[in-house]
Order: structure tokens, then sequence, then C-alpha cells
């Protein structure tokens, strides 16, 4: 497991522990407001998760471009179009 993916689980891990703390708040009848910005965080953590994911495969593609070009091509279109759609 390289050093990108260790990053990746433990952000996954906070936001999996920000779930539960969530779901804590809604058994113990947590403001809305308390439980919105919550919720806003755990979006933000997620998005920062796919953007993390998203450029270590475009890094790689550049790094190895050498590397069946199709399929770089195809990753690369695919992870534009992600970008776009945000």
């Amino acid at each position: 497991m390289d050093i990108e993916e260790k990053k990746i689980l433990n952000r996954l891990k906070r936001t999996e522990g920000q779930i539960r703390g969530i779901q804590k708040m809604i058994e113990d009848d947590k403001e809305c407001i308390d439980v919105i910005t919550q919720l806003s965080a755990v979006r933000s953590s997620i998005d920062r998760v796919m953007g993390m994911i998203m450029a270590e495969n475009l890094k790689h593609c550049f790094e190895h471009p050498d590397q069946n070009p199709e399929e770089q091509a195809q990753k690369l279109e695919q992870a534009i179009n992600m970008i776009i759609k945000k």
C-alpha cells in the first residue's frame, strides 16, 4: 500500500467516524442545523477523497504515457467528464 492509498483510507475512516457521530446526534435529537453542518462536512470529505483518487489516476496516466494509449485516453476522458459534471 502506498502513501496515497493510506491517506485515502485514513480520510475514509475519519468520514466513517463522522457518520457514526451524525447517527448518534440524530438518536440524541440534536439540533437540525448541527446535523446539517456535520453532513456538509461528510460531503466535503467524500468530495476530497474523490479528488484524491482522480488525481492519482491522472498522475499515473501522465507518468506512464507509453502504457496502453487507448486505455489512458479513456481514463482521461472519464476523469474530465467527472470534473465537468461537478
